[in-house]
């Protein structure tokens, strides 16, 4: 999958915010098509961040997230040309990973 990850940052003055988005269906298992059957289980188990190469947060999830999830978070480190990577795997080993250099 590519370009499923859509990153944005804006420095403040004591921190900087990250907004992620992330194009994904999060299917849990449990809803059903129009014929009625089950669709399967189709989410993101794991989304690392790194700062510069480093990993700054893990997120393990599951279906119970809804479609396209959204995360905010805040950073108390990064300077502009600081390099930020998301990387997540899901469920059927699927994977995508983005690179944002910081304003």
């Amino acid at each position: 999958m590519t370009d499923s990850i859509k990153i944005r940052s804006q420095r403040r003055e004591r921190y900087t915010e990250i907004k992620l988005l992330i194009a994904h269906p999060m299917e849990n298992g449990r809803n059903r098509d129009a014929n009625g059957e089950l669709i399967p289980a189709h989410f993101i188990e794991q989304v690392l961040i790194k700062l510069n190469g480093d990993i700054i947060l893990t997120a393990n999830m599951a279906g119970s997230i809804s479609k396209n999830p959204f995360f905010t978070f805040r950073l108390k480190a990064g300077t502009s040309g600081d390099r930020l990577t998301v990387e997540w795997t899901d469920n059927q080993q699927t994977r995508d990973s983005v690179e944002h250099i910081l304003d």
